[in-house]
């Protein structure tokens, strides 16, 4: 009965699988079932491949293994001596999570999805061998997974903080373009990719939204330079006097260049129920929501006044009819 050499019973999340035999008769019957591939390894080369269906191995469908064998000794004997590796075309899907540092120096987690297939069996096997990587299933998922997760931290670690969040689906699909490029090194072909979710560190949080607050067109090194205003107000704060009306603290005209004398000075107003700072002209604080005071309105400029002939009451001297009785005025 000839030998029947077969991939049986792949998982769900097999990749590949080695003939556990090298020693391979000739007339024995290769088995490649639906979304898998078979290629014929040796000496750290492939060779002959060989889609779904039964093959009834010769020497006619074994032309590059055939020759090779024929310049060695022996060449006709029967078994020869070659690795058959199933490689699984099909979907496979797997999940990515890293930590990074954007060029800002801002801590950077991130976590998602990723969808793919094995394009070219040769190179795919080819590439993991001269890598040496072993072929087995769960190693060449973990070598995959943690390839990726290496090409993604690279990625992103080329943007500052605002970019990654503020643009994410521009640096989502530069990322995605530099993934599929670089798996197609390995024979791969990316069919998706998903970021779930996206993270920093509270202070750096805090940071994204002054930059959401920022007017249209300003620059992000403003919002930094927001930053710096803050911590030295907050400093600024802790020494007597410091205060103007609910906590409000000047910054020195130094920290806004390029202004006026009357924009210069960059107020925050600090919250006395979280005492955190917030913008001074807010009505509400932007970290727990709690309501401002709000310095009281300045008093009126001073105006001209007369008497009124009826009732001799001073009002202003543009008053048509007197507020007190009611008189027309001349």
């Amino acid at each position: 009965m000839p030998q029947v050499v077969e991939w049986t019973n792949p998982g769900p999340e097999d990749v590949m699988f080695v003939y556990p035999s090298d020693a391979i008769a000739w007339g024995s019957v290769l088995v490649v079932n639906e979304q898998e591939a078979a290629v014929f390894f040796r000496d750290g080369k492939c060779y002959d491949v060989f889609g779904p269906g039964r093959h009834v191995l010769t020497t006619l469908n074994l032309p590059l293994l055939t020759g090779v064998l024929s310049k060695i000794a022996g060449y006709g004997q029967s078994p020869f001596k070659a690795s058959v590796v199933f490689v699984s075309t099909k979907e496979f899907n797997g999940k990515f999570g890293f930590k990074a540092q954007t060029t800002d120096l801002a801590p950077l987690m991130a976590h998602g999805g990723y969808w793919f297939k094995v394009e070219d069996p040769t190179i795919f096997i080819t590439e993991l061998a001269g890598r040496k990587v072993r072929l087995t299933s769960q190693e060449v998922t973990d070598f995959i997974r943690g390839y990726l997760n290496e090409i993604l931290i690279d990625s992103l670690s080329k943007n500052d903080l605002a970019t990654v969040f503020t643009r994410l689906d521009e640096t989502s699909l530069q990322a995605r373009s530099t993934v599929q490029d670089a798996l197609k090194r390995f024979g791969l072909s990316l069919v998706d990719m998903k970021f779930e979710g996206l993270d920093t560190e509270p202070e750096y949080r805090e940071r994204l939204f002054f930059i959401k607050q920022v007017q249209s067109g300003a620059a992000a090194s403003e919002v930094l330079r927001m930053d710096t205003a803050k911590a030295m107000a907050k400093e600024l704060g802790k020494s007597p006097g410091a205060g103007l009306g609910a906590g409000m603290v000047l910054i020195p005209q130094v920290m806004t260049p390029q202004t006026s004398q009357a924009q210069a000075a960059v107020a925050s107003a600090l919250c006395p129920t979280c005492g955190k700072y917030t913008p001074a002209n807010s009505n509400f604080c932007m970290n727990c929501g709690a309501k401002l005071q709000q310095p009281p309105p300045p008093p009126p400029p001073p105006q001209e006044t007369k008497a009124c002939p009826k009732c001799n009451a001073t009002i202003s001297a543009e008053a048509r009819f007197c507020p007190n009785c009611g008189a027309q005025q001349a």
